[in-house]
């Protein structure tokens, strides 16, 4: 339990670091002379350096533990802040963005695999999992607003350079706090390689050899980050005004105040993770359609359900993912994950910005989740991968 605080404590200073950034990046990319089409680029591209960064990942963690990763990702990170606090053209920007892209591809597979390394129960991996939910959302909250009124006093250098050594500072702590390497829960040795007709549900699919059904589930991140990578392009871009950074940071805040609500409903733990998926997805969907149809429903108000929704999705989501990893594996099986959603958010942005003048990015973001929704596996979930007698056998 102290190492899970510990964590919860980097995770509050790293996440709040980073939603800081969200109202300030696309009036900041204007400044520099940037077009709303070279801003998707920009907040894509984001997320495209993800991919080769969760690649490493999934091995790394799996084999070294989260410690290192963590560190590394922070500090980078920091670094990249405290150079972007100088960028004076566009392109410059863009390849900063980029670079932090690749440096933080590691601290979620490393932090949702140390976090799931502490115990082997499902439950209790249930509520570390919606800790680390409630952790990002409670700085979620605080940050957009909290970067906008930073801009306002200390302008974007200041920011920037701000929020930088921030990172920097919590990576120093983390190398110190965090234990390393991350173990295995007690009584379970790392899983050896198994061949296809032995893998375990979600690895290699089924005990029956069928993988559709399960690879199925990777589209779920995918579709959701890009409907919320269409959501962070599109809502400050439709901010107009003096206050317009104001305005959108409160709107995020009042995002992040919908997911905490459902966050900390625990007992939602109890229902399956493929119920609390199809909702969620629902709620969402209808919310981006509001969004998109229904000007006369306040923004806010939308965006306190579509949080709301949020708070269900994520936790039931990691869930999933945990009863598709067997020991051994979640790093490799988070860094999928994360892979789904680089590629979502990369791709979301993107589409949005070059298809605003023809459609509605709100509907865009409506159809994929509806996409998404359709797509879910029917049935029950997925039991867990390989209970702990199992992996005893196998290992013995």
């Amino acid at each position: 339990m102290k190492t899970a605080l510990w964590l919860y404590l980097f995770l509050f200073l790293a996440f709040f670091d980073l939603h800081a950034q969200y109202p300030i990046l696309t009036p900041f990319a204007v400044s520099l002379g940037a077009a709303p089409a070279f801003i998707g680029w920009m907040m894509g591209m984001y997320s495209l350096t993800h991919l080769p960064g969760n690649l490493l990942a999934g091995v790394l963690v799996d084999r070294n533990g989260s410690r290192r990763y963590i560190v590394f990702s922070l500090v980078t990170a920091g670094a990249i802040l405290l150079l972007q606090a100088h960028a004076q053209l566009p392109w410059h920007l863009l390849v900063l963005r980029a670079a932090s892209g690749f440096a933080l591809a590691f601290l979620s597979p490393a932090c949702m695999t140390l976090l799931a390394s502490l115990s082997a129960d499902p439950a209790q991996q249930g509520k570390y999992m919606s800790g680390h939910g409630i952790i990002h959302t409670l700085a979620s909250v605080v940050s957009p607003a909290a970067g906008a009124f930073i801009v306002a006093k200390a302008g974007y250098a200041g920011t920037f350079s701000t929020l930088g050594w921030l990172l920097i500072a919590t990576g120093i702590m983390a190398f110190f706090s965090v234990p390393a390497p991350a173990r295995l829960p007690t009584g379970l040795k790392a899983a050896p390689a198994l061949l296809p007709h032995e893998q375990p549900a979600g690895e290699g699919g089924d005990r029956t050899g069928n993988t559709h059904g399960t690879k199925r589930y990777y589209l779920l991140p995918f579709f959701v980050a890009c409907s919320q990578g269409v959501l962070f392009f599109e809502l400050p871009m439709s901010q107009t005004g003096s206050n317009a950074v104001l305005s959108t940071g409160i709107l995020l805040s009042l995002l992040s105040l919908g997911a905490l609500l459902t966050l900390g409903m625990l007992f939602l733990n109890r229902v399956s993770p493929n119920l609390r998926i199809a909702c969620a997805l629902l709620g969402m969907a209808l919310s981006f359609f509001c969004l998109a149809a229904f000007r006369q429903i306040p923004v806010g108000l939308i965006l306190f359900l579509l949080g709301a929704a949020k708070g269900i999705l994520f936790p039931a989501m990691a869930s999933l993912f945990i009863s598709l990893a067997g020991p051994g594996r979640m790093g490799r099986t988070f860094s999928m994950q994360s892979i789904a959603m680089s590629l979502g958010a990369f791709a979301g942005p993107v589409a949005a910005g070059q298809l605003r003048t023809v459609i509605s990015p709100y509907f865009i973001a409506f159809l994929l989740l509806m996409t998404a929704l359709l797509l879910l596996p029917p049935g029950k979930t997925h039991k867990l991968a390989a209970q702990p007698a199992e992996w005893e056998r196998r290992t013995a």
